[in-house]
């Protein structure tokens, strides 16, 4: 059984004083063991967001890397700097996609450079609303993923995370349906993963849901079998609302 996972993509939100107080709510809050939470607070607030959850069970993540271990690359963070403090990292978010022009060639070195450094990527993958509009979602979500995957051995493959996280449905209010988000896993996320590595990593990668996702509205896509928690947003910023998704997902899948 995979077990569920609940991660928090803080993006450029939070000091590193407003992180520490975040982690501890959180932390003091957390009622169940059955979920797996990540925090993905920004770059500079990672030591000291580690530093609060150590000894925890909440796991530490990064919001992106480089794909080079060390170099003239101002500004960036390597694979080499990050698997100190973390053990996820966010890849391919379409907030780097759209505003810091990341393709899904960059993506896939980046996707590459984590798993060799012992890092579990959180893959982001999904469709703008024009794609969605013109019929478009299927062909977009399975090349992200296919392409994003490419060179990897089937032992690599099963390490990862997949979020589906329509962009139309991020930091919108709009959520996808629970129905939706289950038809695009199914088909087009864990059916790329069947075609090219085999049922057995295709049924062993957990897959994410992710876009406007709420404590009220996270059970319609945690019920769902092939969906096995969700990459969170804005409602990551606060703890109440943080601890409503995590909880209501562990009696969900219970």
């Amino acid at each position: 059984m995979r077990q569920p996972l609940i991660a928090g993509n803080w993006k450029m939100n939070k000091t590193v004083a407003e992180g520490e107080a975040l982690a501890r709510a959180i932390q003091e809050g957390l009622q169940t063991q059955m979920v797996e939470v990540v925090l993905c607070p920004p770059f500079i607030a990672i030591p000291a967001v580690h530093a609060v959850i150590q000894g925890s069970s909440i796991r530490l993540g990064a919001q992106n890397l480089h794909w080079e271990d060390a170099g003239a690359f101002t500004g960036e963070i390597s694979p080499v700097m990050l698997k100190e403090w973390c053990q996820y990292v966010i890849i391919g978010h379409s907030e780097r996609r759209q505003h810091f022009h990341e393709d899904d060639e960059m993506v896939r070195r980046k996707v590459a450079a984590a798993l060799r450094h012992g890092l579990t990527p959180i893959l982001c993958v999904g469709e703008t609303l024009a794609q969605r509009e013109a019929g478009e979602t299927g062909a977009v979500v399975a090349t992200q993923t296919r392409r994003a995957l490419e060179g990897l051995s089937p032992e690599q493959a099963a390490r990862l995370v997949i979020a589906y996280e329509p962009v139309w449905a991020i930091g919108t209010g709009r959520a996808a349906t629970g129905e939706d988000a289950e038809e695009v896993i199914r088909r087009w996320i864990r059916g790329t993963l069947e075609a090219i590595f085999g049922v057995e990593v295709a049924q062993r990668v957990r897959v994410l849901y992710g876009g406007s996702v709420t404590p009220e509205n996270i059970a319609e896509f945690v019920c769902r079998p092939t969906i096995d928690g969700a990459l969170v947003g804005g409602a990551s910023l606060k703890a109440e609302s943080f601890l409503g998704i995590i909880h209501e997902t562990a009696r969900v899948k219970a």
